[in-house]
């Protein structure tokens, strides 16, 4: 749901010396890829927004994406390269005695190398008069995530926060899986909790913002939260923000300006945070969520945000103790690029975004296309290619939240790309050109893209 301009807390970093190096920014030597694409869109009747992808060690693609029309989160599986099944809303069934549980806030997926998969959503739990509820988060386990004969009547469901969360993200290393999401109501503090027997229970561990010295020991204010990424192979588990920094920005400002991950070498009870990135005061590099991957062949971590403007990109070969330089990735046509996200494996790194010609995501004539950029150095360069044949969105993208006029909020917060074992990316995105509702708005439908 992103409630960015909720009471929160921030990050302070002003790291002598580190900061100042990062504060310039360089450009990636950007070339023309040549990268296609299958196209399939994934239409239903009540619409979707916001997908979600994980793929599994067998190819199972696992999408997810928040319903339009109706307050649920519809799952799709099925074998990369194919169409996948439509398998019904994942996140019902979380009924409680004298309330109504809706679902559909907000979303995502993993399928581990158990086989099992995990699903995470934000609901919405409403009293009996319907004038009132509490935000909660869900923690579904699937047995045989990667079947062919999946069953969503066979997962565990259950509501593991109602506290006001926000923002949920999911990940998992074998049987040991993460949640983490945002306090929205009394500080916007990230939260994690852990499961050691696949999803099915779960306690709260360390939160990767508290405690981390001059790091975040001044932290006053607010963070846009990405994903949780746990590293199959050194067992770290990694968490993303962007943050601004205290006193100046306290109750004025929610442009934050600093990239930073956190680091557990212990399941989530202790955190260290490092700084990627920082830029000038007021800067806002949450257009919308910073994103982070891990190569599953080598540990080896590659960030991403955006400044609504252009995509940065860095990357970590040490487990997140030092960061390359940020590089911008987008080059024309896609003058102006958000809502970034990262895959990574066996060396490759694929970077998505949505882009456009205008000069600014603000513009009511922008014609907006998806974009993927690759590379195989490290970022060192990149190759940037169409996605899509047709336009999946013409006017402003707004990136704050609940606080967007409607209209400009077709394609909610995010997008994601996911690699497979083959090394070929799958897309999932929102396009507000498909369909349209009974009364003639636009009804945005998710749509899959499967590198050829």
């Amino acid at each position: 749901m992103y409630f960015r301009y909720v009471r929160a807390f921030a990050v302070a970093v002003l790291i002598a010396g580190v900061a100042a190096s990062m504060a310039m920014s360089l450009k990636a030597a950007t070339t023309p890829g040549r990268l296609s694409f299958t196209i399939a869109p994934l239409l239903t009747p009540d619409g979707d927004s916001e997908p979600a992808i994980a793929i599994g060690p067998g190819g199972t693609m696992a999408i997810t994406g928040l319903s339009w029309l109706e307050f649920n989160t519809n799952l799709w599986t099925g074998p990369f390269g194919s169409t996948p099944t439509f398998r019904g809303a994942v996140d019902a069934g979380l009924q409680q005695p004298g309330r109504r549980v809706l679902g559909g806030g907000d979303a995502d997926v993993d399928l581990g190398s158990t086989g099992t998969l995990h699903a995470t959503t934000l609901i919405f739990i409403v009293n009996k008069t319907f004038k009132s509820f509490q935000l909660g988060v869900s923690a579904i386990a699937c047995p045989g995530g990667e079947s062919a004969s999946f069953d969503l009547g066979n997962c565990a469901k259950k509501i593991i926060d109602t506290a006001g969360a926000d923002r949920q993200w999911i990940t998992s290393d074998g049987p040991r899986v993460f949640i983490s999401y945002h306090d929205s109501v009394n500080s916007t503090l990230i939260h994690v909790q852990r499961s050691d027997d696949d999803g099915f229970t779960w306690t709260k561990v360390g939160d990767p913002i508290v405690g981390q010295g001059k790091t975040t020991g001044d932290a006053t204010f607010n963070n846009t939260q990405g994903p949780i990424v746990a590293d199959l192979v050194t067992h770290n588990v990694y968490a993303i923000y962007t943050a601004g920094e205290p006193s100046v920005q306290k109750g004025t400002s929610a442009a934050f300006n600093n990239v930073i991950v956190s680091r557990s070498s212990d399941g989530g009870q202790t955190w260290t945070a490092t700084l990627v990135a920082h830029r000038p005061l007021f800067t806002d590099l949450s257009n919308v969520f910073p994103s982070l991957a891990v190569d599953p062949s080598n540990g080896n971590l590659a960030a991403v945000w955006s400044d609504g403007h252009q995509v940065f990109f860095a990357a970590s070969a040490d487990q997140g103790n030092t960061w390359s330089s940020a590089v911008a990735v987008n080059v024309a046509p896609a003058t102006t690029a958000i809502f970034p996200w990262v895959a990574a494996r066996n060396g490759k790194i694929d970077v998505v975004y949505y882009g456009t010609t205008a000069s600014s995501k603000d513009d009511a004539s922008a014609s907006w296309n998806v974009y993927l950029a690759q590379t195989f150095d490290g970022g060192a360069s990149f190759a940037q290619s169409l996605v899509n044949r047709k336009t999946n969105h013409v006017g402003v993208i707004c990136t704050n939240g609940t606080g967007c006029a409607p209209g400009t909020r077709n394609l909610l917060d995010l997008f994601e790309v996911a690699i497979n074992a083959a090394g070929k990316a799958a897309i999932i995105y929102t396009d507000d050109m498909l369909t349209r509702t009974s009364d003639g708005h636009p009804l945005p439908q998710i749509v899959l893209a499967t590198e050829q």
